[in-house]
């Protein structure tokens, strides 16, 4: 096998990692400086951890770094983001496309990929917009509902999961954990449930170290700036309980760094998930021996409630479970230590690699 990972990101990471590139002049460089960053770390595959070298991982999108890869090939400084792309998995020789970022390529693109190319395999959890996922050999995710969604379109699709992220590991074994209840990821009105849990839990800063690190979209931050408080935007403004304990958002090392000094993560599920559960955060509050906090739901294996993680049933019942964790400092740190374990073995990168091993096999 020779594999093609693409992935993407936040667009406000972007500064970020442009700040950790900039002092790196070669692709090769700067896309080590991408992966050590560990930006959705537990989605990276093995090969491409232990760089093999039949394993090429990219950010299709991010045409800055990608420029400085079809410049070293003597493409020129023209090509567009499809271009580069395309030449990049020629010039690998890649049979197995695995493309995790369906809504940013559009089906031209991936009927025209070059013919070195056998399967082409999609991650996919996320609504399902306008993707032609039958353009694909396969989809995959870990969200049953949203897998049979796609089937429904006609779609092959299979089950698949994160892996764990070794990197967690001397995050993970940090003691001294000064956030009592962490939550990080986007805040949207929109997504009913999340919002209603978010403001009862930040209610409860006056008595304990609540902290939010929330990625704001840019009607959003419209609505709070000075100019947008004078136009009809007030269904787009955080309650003032949560955006007074909002920080700026955080990503990669950032993030596992963030992790390792809470000792509850807080997760809620978006309303297109239904009743799956299993999000990145899961994944990866677990890995760093965090406990998690998440809502009812139908889990992976292995994260089962009051064993590996606590979960709620509303809003009130998130603060009770906070309140009755923290008066009990020896079963909340069990819990996370058990659901860290249990993660590194059901999930480790390693049993992640066999099941897409095994996935391109049926094809």
């Amino acid at each position: 096998m020779r594999l093609f990972q693409n992935c993407r990101y936040y667009p406000s990471l972007r500064p970020r990692l442009r700040d950790l590139t900039q002092h790196t002049a070669t692709f090769a460089g700067k896309m080590d400086v991408l992966k050590k960053f560990r930006h959705a770390g537990c989605h990276i595959l093995l090969p491409v951890d232990q760089r093999a070298e039949w394993a090429f991982f990219a950010y299709g999108d991010d045409i800055e770094v990608q420029q400085v890869w079809a410049s070293e090939q003597g493409m020129s400084s023209r090509a567009t983001a499809a271009e580069i792309l395309k030449a990049q998995i020629e010039h690998h020789r890649a049979d197995v496309f695995y493309n995790q970022d369906t809504t940013g390529w559009p089906s031209d693109f991936i009927k025209g990929l070059p013919g070195c190319v056998k399967h082409v395999i999609a991650w996919h959890a996320a609504p399902l917009l306008n993707v032609v996922f039958s353009d694909y050999d396969l989809v995959v995710c870990n969200f049953p509902s949203i897998l049979a969604s796609i089937a429904a379109r006609g779609a092959r699709t299979d089950y698949f999961f994160p892996g764990y992220d070794r990197e967690l590991d001397p995050f993970a074994s940090r003691q001294d954990r000064p956030i009592d209840v962490l939550f990080v990821g986007g805040y949207s009105r929109h997504h009913r449930q999340r919002a209603a849990v978010l403001e009862q839990v930040a209610a409860l800063a006056g008595e304990y170290n609540v902290v939010y690190h929330l990625d704001r979209s840019r009607l959003c931050r419209l609505a709070e700036s000075p100019i947008g408080r004078l136009l009809p935007l007030a269904d787009h403004r955080r309650p003032e309980a949560v955006r007074s304990i909002a920080r700026t958002p955080v990503f990669g090392r950032d993030y596992y760094e963030v992790l390792s000094a809470a000792k509850i993560v807080l997760n809620g599920a978006i309303d297109m998930s239904g009743e799956d559960r299993g999000n990145m955060r899961c994944f990866e509050a677990m890995g760093a021996a965090s406990l998690l906090l998440s809502d009812d739901g139908n889990y992976p294996e292995g994260m089962v409630d009051g064993e590996t993680l606590v979960t709620y049933s509303s809003p009130e019942d998130a603060v009770m479970q906070i309140r009755r964790l923290l008066d009990d400092s020896t079963q909340c740190a069990q819990i996370a230590r058990a659901g860290h374990d249990m993660l590194t073995t059901r999930y480790s990168k390693e049993v992640q690699w066999k099941r897409f091993e095994a996935l391109v096999a049926s094809l």
